[in-house]
C-alpha cells in the first residue's frame, strides 16, 4: 500500500536476466541497491523492535524527511513536507497509539525539532538534531 502517489514499472524477470548478462554494470548497481534497501529494512526492524515511542516518531519523521522527495539533496540540513499518512496510520505503522503518536509530535513541536502548520505540513530546521531524538 503506497502513502502517496506512485509510478510503478514492471519487467519479466527474464528481460530483467538478460539485461544484466548484456551489461554488467546493471548488474552491479542492481546488486548495491538491493544491499542498501536490506541495510534500510534492517535499520527499520531495529526501528519497530528496539526503539522507544519517542525515537521511533523521529525516526518515522527522518525516513520521510529523507525520501518523500527524491529531487531534494541528500545533505540537505532541513527539509518541509507533508505528512503522507494520518496520525492514525502513522501509529499503525510504528505499533503505537494514535495519542502516543500526537503525544511525541507535540513534544518534538514544544522543544523545537519541528513545526506543525495545519496538522499535516511539517518544518524541520535541523535534521541532525532530529537524528539525535531518533536514537541514531
Amino acid at each position: 500500500e503506497a502513502a502517496t502517489a506512485v509510478s510503478l514499472c514492471s519487467f519479466p524477470k527474464a528481460a530483467i536476466e538478460r539485461l544484466m548478462k548484456e551489461s554488467p554494470e546493471l548488474e552491479h548497481r542492481l546488486l548495491k541497491q538491493t544491499l542498501n534497501e536490506l541495510d534500510e529494512a534492517r535499520d527499520w526492524m531495529l526501528t519497530l523492535g528496539r526503539k522507544t515511542a519517542a525515537e521511533k516518531v523521529a525516526s518515522f519523521l527522518l525516513m520521510i524527511a529523507r525520501n518523500i522527495d527524491p529531487t531534494v539533496d541528500p545533505t540537505a540540513k532541513s527539509a518541509t513536507f507533508d505528512l503522507p499518512l494520518t496520525r492514525a496510520d502513522i501509529a499503525d505503522f510504528l505499533g503505537l497509539t494514535i495519542e502516543t503518536v500526537s503525544r511525541q509530535l507535540t513534544r518534538l513541536r514544544m522543544d523545537g525539532v519541528i513545526r506543525i502548520e495545519n496538522n499535516r505540513h511539517l518544518t524541520i530546521d535541523s535534521l541532525s538534531r532530529l537524528e539525535r531524538r531518533s536514537g541514531a
